[in-house]
């Protein structure tokens, strides 16, 4: 009976010893014993919004990359906004009209390699069409129309890549402006000027006088 006994706390002290622990233990002293109670710890973390653990930098970045301008008007750039959205209607401007003359050239261009009849009309309307002296519609038509849609589609797509880089510069101002606004610049400055020997391009066995000016911050 006794070993039954002894077998039993022995399995439930291995299990015990192997069970996750839920909470952590404090140490009550009552009496001239000390006993282990578990205290249930509160969870004092409060969930925040994730914008209150940005800096500033980073917010102007990031309302910039939804609403062009709005990081410069967090900036309070205000008047940078109006170049922003002029910028933007005039790439829009030229991205509409490239691509609605590819579109014209392409299918003139397609028409006239389906069906020679329907060329007279496309060339003259586009202006490209070439007539030899027998009124009979030559190569170069053919060439014009081709060189005519190859052109609004490079401009098209440098107009698109040129919206793109806009749309990071955007970006970028909004955060190096935010930058620079926080940074903290004496207003007690001093230049000094000072005589200096400067290499010439870059060798130092060829040396030129000069003046180095260097800007100090008291």
């Amino acid at each position: 009976m006794k070993l039954h006994f002894g077998a039993v706390a022995f399995l439930l002290s291995i299990l015990l010893y192997f069970s996750p622990a839920t909470a952590k233990a404090q140490v009550v002293t009552a009496g001239p014993d000390s006993v282990q109670v578990a205290v249930a710890v509160p969870d004092t973390a409060q969930k925040r919004f994730f914008l209150s653990t940005w800096d500033k930098p980073a917010k102007a970045a990031l309302f910039s990359a939804v609403i062009p301008g709005a990081g410069q008007v967090y900036n309070k750039s205000y008047w940078k906004v109006p170049i922003i959205y002029a910028t933007g209607a005039v790439l829009g401007y030229f991205l509409i009209d490239n691509n609605t003359k590819y579109q014209d050239f392409r299918e003139a261009l397609n028409r006239r390699n389906r069906d020679s009849s329907d060329v007279y009309v496309n060339d003259r309307v586009y202006g490209v069409y070439n007539l030899n002296n027998n009124g009979v519609t030559t190569q170069r038509g053919t060439e014009n129309l081709r060189y005519s849609r190859d052109f609004y589609r490079r401009n098209r797509d440098l107009t698109i890549m040129l919206s793109v880089l806009a749309y990071g510069l955007n970006i970028a101002e909004a955060y190096v402006h935010a930058h620079l606004k926080d940074f903290d610049v004496s207003d007690d400055l001093s230049l000094r000027v000072q005589p200096d020997i400067i290499p010439v391009n870059g060798n130092f066995r060829n040396m030129t006088p000069g003046l180095t000016l260097v800007l100090y911050a008291k």
